[in-house]
């Protein structure tokens, strides 16, 4: 993989980053709105985490059994809308029962939440498959490029996270207390159309 070749692949990760939040930003913003960006952050190890494994999957090859489980494809699917549909009713009653900011959960609740929420979501195996090939040279090492390209991804990824966590615990900061139980709300509701989309969203066509 030339010099070239690995700039076109930034420019390329960063287009793709350019779209609205997902359901791992959009639980990483809420998680720093209502305990700050710091207590979030198993949050964004819990989704990064599952990014990893999701890009070894791609790496190995494996991404066939995916597309070519229907079954299997799914299951994970509906698993992943169902776990954003009940964190997205939780933060909704949470924000409309509790008087002012909840108690953050504890580190490793917060991880399980990032890490269920990013690999229940089986297109990201399917997007690593398909993008990884167009810029890895086979006459090379493969495993090596796969990883040069699958950290940029992680680092890039994590520090959108960070800005965004930022971003969302600014505004919280600027608009007061009062804007605790309306961020529980909102952050819900993003969920809630984070996994009607994901419903939405067709099976991967399963490999020729």
């Amino acid at each position: 993989m030339t010099l070239e070749t690995y700039l076109i692949y930034l420019a390329t990760v960063l287009v793709f980053f350019a779209h609205p939040p997902g359901p791992s930003q959009i639980l990483f913003m809420a998680g720093s709105m209502q305990h700050g960006p710091r207590r979030a952050m198993p949050i964004m190890a819990g989704d990064l985490s599952a990014n990893a494994i999701q890009i070894m999957i791609a790496g190995f090859g494996l991404v066939g059994l995916v597309a070519l489980s229907a079954g299997f494809f799914t299951a994970v699917k509906w698993a992943g809308i169902v776990y954003l549909i009940y964190l997205g009713l939780r933060m909704i009653l949470t924000a409309r029962t509790a008087p002012g900011a909840p108690a953050a959960p504890k580190r490793a609740a917060l991880f399980r939440q990032g890490f269920v929420t990013s690999a229940a979501n089986p297109y990201a195996v399917v997007f690593f498959a398909a993008l990884f090939p167009q810029f890895i040279d086979p006459g090379i090492a493969v495993a090596p490029q796969v990883t040069i390209l699958g950290l940029t991804y992680l680092v890039i990824d994590g520090v959108i996270l960070i800005l965004m966590g930022a971003t969302a615990a600014r505004l919280f900061t600027l608009l007061g207390s009062r804007f605790s139980r309306w961020s529980g709300i909102v952050s819900g509701t993003g969920l809630l159309i984070a996994a009607g989309l994901l419903a939405l969203r067709g099976e991967p066509e399963a490999s020729q």
